[in-house]
Parts: structure tokens; sequence; C-alpha cells
């Protein structure tokens, strides 16, 4: 039976499935026919599991009622998330033949929840990147301008539920890396209250920035990814107590009283016109609905990018000082320009005399940054803002000039310095191109999030022809 795996939802599936309309073996047909359609074109994914494998896992969820939360449901996985027994690169040459033992916390949920683990994405090598052209392998393209790049780091991920490759796609946001290539790709995408999804089991980046989120079409799809994945973890002592919410039953109640707060350092010289425009668009659409807007100041939103720049990096170097290839892996040499680009900034920043000078007043702007944020939440419920401040750019745009490459970052970092979560959902299309905006939380406050976002998403619909499908 064909299936339309590019339109069609996780919650649409399960549905289907339930009605015996199609069974498991129908999707993974489907997304396994669109992988030989495009992976070759668009560099998305790195790994693809055995076809038999996954046929007979599917045949084994056909047996079933369904009654699993994601039975039957394919998904990718950055190629970040150890899998048991399934090549894990990171998006590099040091790992390219690396094979774990064991599977991520993650992985390990969403088998439990009868998701079938379809294949491994491409990425900026070890997250490092916006774009996606730092991974060591070949760039993933935008599905909607092949010449444009998807965002990073977790670009496979995203391009390869906007390609049908899968419904669903894991990621990590260590500064924008489920945000950016959801928005560039018109998904929706969360990066979470730091310690609300385990890290146990993915390859780390900058262990106290690191984030574990999902890339999905819809905000109830990525409400019940949440809903499975989070949750305290005893292999992460930086997970939380926290009870998890049923995200997916709190999306009905429209929220009411709404303050929507407006930084005001976000409207930044050299922000793409047109993004401006559509942002101007999407308030007055939140104005439409109800929601109450207020200027609010986020005064170190300045300083955040060069913090960001200084931890970041020095996080960097100590995670990727095990990789020396004597156990397991290539040798150092196979590390990519941007790694050993990481790698000295962030040595340079640790070593003895600029300590004090870089690193730790860097973590003083952390802290200041984070309070221009709980201050914030004092007057309004949320903060929305552009998910970029530019278009989805072409490929090798800014490839030879990382400083302008960071940038891009400049509306998304600042999230991840406080720890607080962030949701982008689709605002519609400029010149062909997908635009995202952020809606901006306190600490815990997904279902706020995926509640407002789910309200939002249901005026902006409008979804047109990507090139794939021409």
């Amino acid at each position: 039976m064909t299936i339309d795996i590019k339109s069609l939802t996780i919650i649409q599936a399960l549905e289907g499935m339930r009605n015996k309309k199609f069974t498991a073996v129908d999707l993974v047909q489907g997304c396994l026919a669109n992988i030989n359609k495009y992976n070759d074109d668009y560099h998305v994914l790195l790994t693809v599991v055995d076809e038999a494998v996954l046929l007979t896992k599917a045949k084994e969820i056909d047996k079933t009622d369904y009654s699993l939360p994601l039975s039957g449901i394919p998904i990718v996985l950055k190629d970040l998330f150890s899998t048991d027994g399934l090549r894990t690169t990171a998006g590099s040459k040091v790992l390219e033949n690396y094979t774990p033992v064991y599977d991520a916390t993650v992985v390990t949920k969403l088998k439990a929840a009868g998701a079938i683990i379809i294949g491994k994405a491409n990425q900026d090598a070890w997250g490092h990147g916006s774009s996606g052209e730092n991974t060591d392998y070949k760039p993933t393209k935008n599905p909607f301008d092949p010449s444009r790049v998807p965002g990073g780091s977790s670009s496979g991920s995203a391009v390869a539920v906007s390609l049908g490759m899968a419904l669903a796609g894991t990621g990590t946001d260590t500064g924008s890396s489920v945000r950016l290539p959801a928005a560039f790709c018109n998904l929706v995408g969360l990066k979470p209250t730091y310690g609300r999804v385990s890290r146990y089991g993915i390859i780390a980046m900058a262990s106290s920035f690191d984030t574990i989120g999902h890339i999905t079409k819809t905000v109830s799809d990525n409400a019940l990814m949440l809903e499975i994945t989070a949750g305290k973890d005893p292999y992460d002592a930086t997970t939380s107590h926290c009870p998890v919410a049923k995200y997916t039953q709190l999306l009905s109640s429209t929220p009411k009283s709404i303050t929507v707060g407006i930084p005001k350092e976000y409207m930044i010289e050299g922000i793409d016109k047109k993004i401006q425009k559509s942002f101007e668009e999407t308030l007055s659409t939140l104005t439409k609905l109800g929601f109450q807007m207020k200027e609010v100041s986020l005064p170190h939103t300045n300083d955040a990018m060069a913090c960001y720049y200084i931890l970041v990096p020095s996080e960097v170097s100590s995670n990727l000082a095990r990789y020396d290839g004597v156990r397991y892996g290539n040798s150092r040499q196979s590390f990519g320009s941007e790694a050993k680009r990481r790698i000295m900034t962030g040595t340079y920043a640790l070593s003895a005399g600029y300590y004090d000078a870089f690193y730790q007043t860097a973590t003083k702007v952390r802290s200041l940054v984070k309070q221009d944020f709980e201050n914030a939440f004092r007057n309004v419920d949320v903060i929305v803002a552009p998910s970029s401040p530019s278009l989805p750019f072409k490929i090798g745009e800014k490839a030879d000039d990382p400083v302008k490459m960071y940038l891009s970052d400049v509306f998304m970092c600042p999230v991840n310095i406080a720890g607080v979560p962030s949701l982008n959902v689709p605002a519609g299309f400029v010149v062909g191109l997908p635009v995202g905006i952020q809606f901006i939380g306190p600490q815990w406050s997904e279902e706020k999030l995926f509640a407002i976002g789910a309200v939002y998403e249901h005026t902006n619909k409008i979804r047109p022809v990507s090139q794939s499908d021409q």
C-alpha cells in the first residue's frame, strides 16, 4: 500500500494502524522508498538499518493491537545517539567505524514505546555547527532548495522528516541544533529545559549546555515524543525529579490571559527585512488570538554569543580529549577543521594565565544572562522571537567566515545559556523558504509552550510544495 509519508503525522499513523487502514510494514516500506529516492542526492542518513531487520520488527508489531504509544512508528536518530550494534559516527571520521554496545537512554525509551529505528542521521561533526556543512561526510541539503543549508547540527534528522524518510527525528540542542534545522525545514523542534531528558549515551558536545529534543511535523507529535523520553534517569545525575506531564492531554486546553514578551534587544541591525516582516505578521496573529504583547529587556543579549563561544569550546576541548584513537576510533588526525578550531579555542581559554580573563568571566556573564530571563518571566508568560535572523543560506556562503556562521544562532544561544525551554513552530514562508518562530518559557514550562504553539500552529497550516515534490 502506498502511503504519503511526507504529510503523515505520528498521531495520524497510529490512528491509521489501529483502524486497519495500513500496517507498520506499510509505514516502513514507505520510508524506505523515500530513503532510496532521496538519500543519495540530499545526503541525509549515514547508516540505514537492514531492510530485512526492519520488516521483521514491523511484522512483529503488526501482530499486536498497536497499543504502545509509538507502535510501528519509524524514527531516525541523530548520529550522536549510541545504538547497540548500529554504527554511531557523530558525523566524524574519527568514529567512522565505531559500533556501540549499548543504547542511549532515549533510544531505550523509544524502543520500549514501540518505535522502529530506521537509521542514523547526518549532522555537523560532534554537533559543531549551524548548517550541516561541518559534517565529515557530504553536507545535507535543504528540502525546499537543495542549494541551501537545512540548518544544523541536527540537519539530517530534520531533512529525514521533511522528505518522509521517517515520521520523527531525534536531535541535540546545545545552542540551536534542534530548533534551527526545524525552522529551516518547516518543522516543529523543541529544546527542552536542561535536565528534562537524559543525556546518557549521547556523545557529548558541551555537557552543561546539551539538551535532547525532537523534530516532528506537528506540535502534538512533539508533545508525544517528549512524554515518552522525558524523566529522571539514574544514569544521568543532571536529570530532574520534576514530574513529566501528559503533554498531549494538555494541548486541548486553550491558554487564557497569556502575556507574550518581545525582547527589544532581538531587533538587531542586520536582521533580514523579510524575517522582520514575517515576525511582525506573527505578532499580529498572536494579538488576534487574544494574547497580550509586552516589550521586555534581555540586556546581556549582546554579550551572550561571546560568553557561549568561550564556555562551549572549553567544554568541547575537555570532551574531545578522550578521542585519541587508542581504545577505539581513528587517530586525532581525523578531526575536521571546526573540531580543531573549537579544541584550540577551548584549550586556550582554560590555560594558565587566561582562565580568569576568559572562562571565569564568561561564567559570570552566563549567570547574568540567566537572570535576564528570570526577570523577564516575572512580567510575561512566554517570550517570542524569530528563530533565525536570516533565511536558509546558500551552501558554502558562510563556510569561510566562522564568526558570521556563529551569528546565525544569535536568537537561540541565549536560551541554552539560561537553560530554559524553547519551541520552534513554522511561521510560514518567504520567497518559498521556511521561516520559524520560537516560543521561550521559564524552566519546566514545556506544557505551556506546547499549548501556545498548538494554538498558533492551528492558524498556520500553509505548506507549499518543496522542490523535492516537483
